[in-house]
C-alpha cells in the first residue's frame, strides 16, 4: 500500500481532467476542480449535470474512468493507495441519512469510531456526545432514528461524520429529502462548521446558503463546469447564458 500521509501545503481536493462514463454515456467530460483547505465550495446545477457524480468520485464511491483525483496531495486513483485510510479523513453526508435503524443515536455515532478508529468505548462515547451537542441533539442520544424528524436524522448523520474527526466534509444535497421547515436547522449546523474552518464541498440547491457561506460557487451542466467564481458575483451577475437560464428558474 502507498503511504497516505498528507502532503504539506497541498490542496484539500484537486481534480484533473476527470472523465466518467456509464457505458457509452459520458457523465463527466474532463472536469478540472479544486477545493483549498478551509474553503467551502458549493456546486450547483440542474439534475443530471454531473455534480453528485463529481462529489462521489472525490472519495471513489464512483470509480473514475480517467483523470486524477488528489486528496491532500494523495492520488486516490493510484491502485496502490490505501483508500480506506484516505477515506477515514473524508466525512460524507448523503441525501438519505443512512442511519442504522436498530441502533440508538449514540450507538450510531460510536460504531465506526470503534471499528475504524479503534477507539475505546469511553472515548467513542465522549466524542459522540460532544458532536451531538454541536448539532443541538444532546438530549436525543437514546432515541432511535424512527423517532426523529428528517432534519434531526440528518443532523445525527452530520454528527456521526464529525465523530470520525475528518479533515474535510462532502455533502451531497443534504437538505433535498427534507420538508421545507426542517431545512433551516441542518443549514445552521453547516454554517457553524464553515465558521469553525471545516473544509467543505457541498452539492446543493440552497442558493441562500451558497451565497452566504460559500467561498466559491461552481455551476455545472452537461458534465462540465460552465462557470465558477465568488458566489455573490455568480448569483447576481452570471456571465454564461446557461447559468443565467438556470438561475432565472431557481432564484
Amino acid at each position: 500500500m502507498t503511504t497516505v500521509e498528507p502532503e504539506r501545503g497541498a490542496r484539500a481536493i484537486e481534480v484533473r481532467d476527470l472523465h466518467k462514463y456509464y457505458g457509452s454515456h459520458e457523465v463527466l467530460k474532463g472536469v478540472d476542480f479544486h477545493v483549498d483547505a478551509g474553503q467551502v465550495v458549493c456546486v450547483i446545477g440542474p439534475s443530471g449535470s454531473g455534480k453528485s457524480t463529481l462529489l462521489r468520485c472525490v472519495n471513489r464511491l464512483e470509480e473514475p474512468t480517467s483523470g486524477r483525483i488528489l486528496v491532500e496531495g494523495i492520488d486516490i486513483c493510484d491502485p496502490e493507495v490505501d483508500l480506506a485510510a484516505v477515506r477515514s479523513r473524508i466525512g460524507m453526508v448523503f441525501q438519505q441519512f443512512n442511519l442504522f435503524p436498530h441502533m440508538s443515536v449514540l450507538k450510531n455515532l460510536c460504531v465506526a469510531q470503534r471499528r475504524v478508529r479503534k477507539r475505546s468505548q469511553d472515548e467513542a462515547v465522549r466524542i459522540a456526545r460532544d458532536n451531538l451537542a454541536k448539532v443541538g441533539l444532546a438530549d436525543k442520544e437514546n432515541a432511535y432514528p424512527a423517532h426523529l424528524s428528517g432534519g434531526q436524522q440528518q443532523r445525527v448523520a452530520i454528527a456521526r461524520a464529525l465523530s470520525m474527526e475528518p479533515d474535510m466534509m462532502l455533502f451531497d444535497e443534504p437538505t433535498s429529502a427534507l420538508d421545507p421547515e426542517l431545512v433551516g436547522d441542518v443549514l445552521a449546523v453547516m454554517r457553524t462548521l464553515a465558521t469553525d474552518g471545516m473544509t467543505m464541498m457541498v452539492v446543493t440547491h440552497e442558493m441562500g446558503f451558497a451565497r452566504e457561506v460559500g467561498d466559491n460557487l461552481v455551476f455545472m451542466d452537461g458534465g462540465v463546469i460552465v462557470e465558477e467564481g465568488d458566489p455573490v458575483d455568480v448569483l447576481s451577475h452570471p456571465r454564461h447564458a446557461r447559468t443565467q437560464a438556470f438561475l432565472s428558474k431557481v432564484l
